[in-house]
């Protein structure tokens, strides 16, 4: 197993050094992913959270809907169709969990 040291970092968007702790390097390594952050933690939460489906940096948008499971109203981000069931997020991890492989 590889040893690991914390290493301080810049962030790109914001210039701020952070520390990336040999925990998260890891991690990294666990996963398979060869390339260091580039953005601190902060800046990294900040992008996740204005991601969206079409690259524009909007919010992603939800619609309400009642979900055919247990009937209570829930709010989806797809446009609920006729001909397929709406979960609620409960929901929808049991019925996944049901017909994964």
């Amino acid at each position: 197993m590889e040893a690991y040291q914390d290493k301080v970092l810049s962030c790109r968007d914001c210039g701020t050094d952070f520390v990336w702790t040999s925990g998260e390097q890891a991690f990294y390594a666990s996963k398979g992913l060869a390339n260091q952050p580039s953005r601190c933690p902060s800046c990294r939460a900040a992008q996740r959270a204005g991601r969206h489906g079409d690259g524009s940096g909007r919010p992603r948008e939800y619609f309400p809907a009642v979900c055919d499971r247990c009937g209570i109203q829930t709010q989806v981000p797809f446009l609920p169709r006729n001909d397929r069931p709406v979960y609620c997020s409960n929901c929808y991890d049991v019925v996944r969990s049901q017909t994964a492989p």
